[in-house]
């Protein structure tokens, strides 16, 4: 039996789809907010909703969730507006290289042939729905691969076979990437590095309650190693351990000590639920954080709340995406470019600034925790080149 396709606009039947789909989505209200969730439900069909449902009750992370689900609601919307129907489980190898094909193309050679790369019909659709920009150019490689790799994760939780390593779309996948020849971006084009959070740190320097949250996030977010956006909007309570004072200065251990906390992860993008895995707080962005619990009245469940436009506090905790705004707004007050900047420029300016400070790789991964030396040294390569000679050899 074919399963319900997508809804779309325009029928009583596909608003009451629309619905009884966001309805069964409800069980996902910690991962998906409640837009996306309606938003979702317009691009999927039953058996995904079912699948996805399935998922968290399998403990899959959050992140992760919201990833799958973000990527097959895409892969819904591209499949109807490439083929006309829902996408088909298994998907033939045939599908998987069209994809392939009207996302990673070659700006030069589309230029002389309009049929190269995707479609215009199928921009158009996607442009209506949302999910590119209009004069979208291709895709990153990254988000290609993220994307299949997602398909192939739920094709496998459906119990199917895919055809995700045939050499026949591997191949295509090589020679598109070497074709579209896009150069990989930073999630963030500049670091917030300690001199760039000095001046956020002023935005919100008055008595508000918004002021006092503000402020936490962002030095607890930094001085914890540059956590990611999504750890900061989920941080509880629960995580915060109290720790013994630790000196203020290394080399005196008997002389002043800082207040020091330790953030125990648990789940993230690199640890597990049940890691033992944590970072530590000391001096001053204790005192603020410790200032924020305080002034809320926080001693339960999550730290980071919503602020409505009266400044009273709610129960609810920021999502992900608001930690990334509260960043783009206080760059804004501070008179930088907010397109220059993200939630993650916070982990890359951690790294980049103790490349400056001369910390040792090892010691900064223990507090970004990263997994990856190769990832970590990048920033490390990076402040070590703008700081050299090699660069200035005529000035």
């Amino acid at each position: 039996m074919p399963e319900t396709p997508p809804a779309r606009a325009g029928s009583r039947q596909s608003t009451e789809l629309v619905a009884r789909r966001a309805e069964a989505l409800d069980a996902l209200d910690s991962v998906l907010p409640f837009d996306r969730r309606d938003f979702l439900a317009g691009l999927l069909t039953d058996d995904d909703v079912t699948t996805l449902r399935h998922l968290a009750k399998e403990g899959i992370g959050a992140n992760s969730l919201r990833a799958l689900a973000s990527d097959l609601g895409y892969l819904e919307a591209w499949s109807c507006a490439a083929t006309g129907q829902p996408l088909p489980w298994p998907a033939p190898e045939a599908l998987l290289i069209k994809f392939v094909a009207h996302h990673l193309w070659d700006f030069s050679k589309r230029e002389t042939d309009p049929a190269h790369g995707m479609p215009e019909a199928v921009m158009v659709a996607l442009i209506a729905e949302g999910l590119l920009r209009v004069k979208n150019g291709p895709h990153a490689p990254s988000t290609v691969r993220r994307r299949l790799s997602s398909w192939s994760t739920l094709t496998k939780w459906r119990g199917l076979v895919g055809k995700f390593n045939a050499p026949g779309l591997q191949s295509a996948l090589k020679l598109a990437v070497r074709a579209s020849a896009r150069p990989r971006g930073r999630k963030s084009k500049k670091a917030v590095t300690a001199d760039v959070l000095a001046a956020l740190l002023k935005t919100c320097a008055g008595d508000r309650l918004v002021d006092l949250r503000d402020r936490a996030i962002l030095i607890t977010a930094f001085a914890s190693g540059g956590r990611r956006r999504s750890e900061i909007a989920s941080l509880r309570i629960e995580q915060i351990i109290e720790e013994d004072p630790v000196p203020a200065d290394p080399k005196a251990p008997d002389g002043d000590k800082l207040p020091c906390l330790s953030i125990r992860l648990g789940r993230t993008k690199t640890t597990q639920a049940d890691s033992d895995a944590f970072v530590l707080l000391v001096g001053r962005p204790v005192l603020v954080l410790k200032d924020w619990l305080a002034r809320a009245g926080i001693s339960e469940g999550a730290i980071f709340r919503r602020i409505d436009r009266w400044g009273n506090l709610e129960a609810r905790a920021l999502t992900p995406q608001t930690v990334n705004l509260i960043l783009k707004r206080r760059i804004a007050e501070a008179g930088l470019d907010p397109q220059a900047f993200s939630a993650h420029g916070l982990r890359s300016g951690y790294l980049t600034e103790t490349a400056r400070r001369g910390i040792p790789l090892p010691e900064a991964m223990q507090q970004s925790q990263h997994r990856s030396v190769q990832q970590a040294s990048n920033y490390y390569n990076d402040a070590e080149r703008t700081l050299g000679r090699a660069a200035r050899l005529i000035v």
